[in-house]
């Protein structure tokens, strides 16, 4: 069974789905993502795959009469879509080539196109959870689209806030960061023509990278061929020189965070609301996990237990070795 749930405390809808206790650890079963599977083609480069354990569906059954008027349920409408990096069982995203990348863009902003069609969709959230430490349970290169009937709770409040931020200043707050970040300079770690890669001062963690467009836009969809190619590249370079940094896989939550579709209330969000990636990666030394304790789970009164201007220059080396051997891929 699988269907929303109202949480009236934090208005926003809990999803419930047993559903995915059944899915497959590739501890103890082959690769449906690699070819020969027969899930998959014989040959393919990136493609979609629709999650064969979906937490929201196209064609939901009916919810479990547990609802109340405090707390009501709903069907679990939506779709959850598997997106597979490459072919190749033990690639890294930063082992294929910029062109190889650049079409993983192209594919996320084809399903960004396709998804936002629908008008009961309201959010598109790409994402990827790499390593055993946020749960992975598929080493196949891959990510992962959720497609929301409703704009979850953080980007909600991201949202409001850069609404509010822009209101009182006219101007954009994530444009601002990144302006502030360019000019401060100690937590910079990655620029490019169309992009920039800083963490944060109030970042939860050690190594939270933010990849923000230099120039205002709100999704995929406003990319332009140029700015495409550049992501590919910073995203290449950026998860290089997160494994390089301790010289292990280097486990992350790969977040997108763009325009909500489909949703009247956010109307003129464009103005306001900015395409930026939050990475969220666990680690504050080679051995050492960031957990989240009661006081950031129970009261989201989040504590990093690292300075970013010391941990910022550690990573902008990383990067910078990283990109001088590859410049050519």
């Amino acid at each position: 069974m699988a269907e929303l749930r109202w949480n009236p405390l934090l208005r926003t809808w809990t999803i419930v789905a047993s559903n995915r206790q059944d899915r497959p650890n590739l501890s103890s079963e082959a690769c449906p993502f690699c070819p020969g599977s027969g899930r998959v083609p014989d040959t393919y480069d990136v493609m979609e795959y629709d999650n064969d354990f979906p937490a929201l569906r196209l064609d939901p059954g009916e919810p479990d009469p547990v609802g109340t008027d405090l707390s009501p349920v709903a069907p679990n409408y939506g779709k959850c879509e598997v997106i597979l990096y490459s072919p190749q069982h033990d690639a890294n995203l930063y082992d294929l080539s910029v062109p190889h990348i650049t079409r993983l863009v192209e594919l996320w902003t084809q399903r960004q196109r396709v998804l936002s069609a629908n008008p009961r969709i309201r959010y598109i959230y790409p994402f990827e959870n790499r390593g055993e430490e946020v749960g992975t349970t598929m080493n196949h290169p891959h990510g992962q689209i959720y497609a929301f009937p409703y704009v979850p709770l953080k980007v909600r409040t991201e949202l409001e806030n850069a609404r509010m931020w822009y209101h009182d200043h006219g101007t954009c707050l994530f444009c601002d960061l990144a302006h502030d970040e360019l000019t401060d300079g100690r937590r910079l770690i990655l620029q490019n023509e169309s992009f920039i890669a800083y963490i944060p001062s109030f970042t939860d963690y050690p190594y939270g990278v933010f990849v923000s467009s230099s120039a205002h836009r709100g999704s995929f969809l406003d990319f332009s061929d140029s700015e495409r190619v550049d992501l590919a590249r910073m995203l290449k370079t950026l998860t290089g020189g997160f494994d390089l940094l301790f010289a292990r896989h280097f486990p992350y939550m790969m977040c997108v965070h763009q325009t909500p579709v489909n949703s009247p209330e956010d109307e003129g969000c464009d103005l306001y609301y900015h395409f930026h990636i939050e990475f969220y990666p666990p680690l504050r030394s080679a051995t050492a996990v960031k957990y989240y304790a009661s006081s950031e789970m129970g009261a989201w009164a989040a504590t990093n237990p690292l300075r970013v201007e010391d941990t910022a220059p550690l990573l902008a080396q990383a990067c910078q070795v990283f990109a001088e051997a590859h410049r050519e891929s």
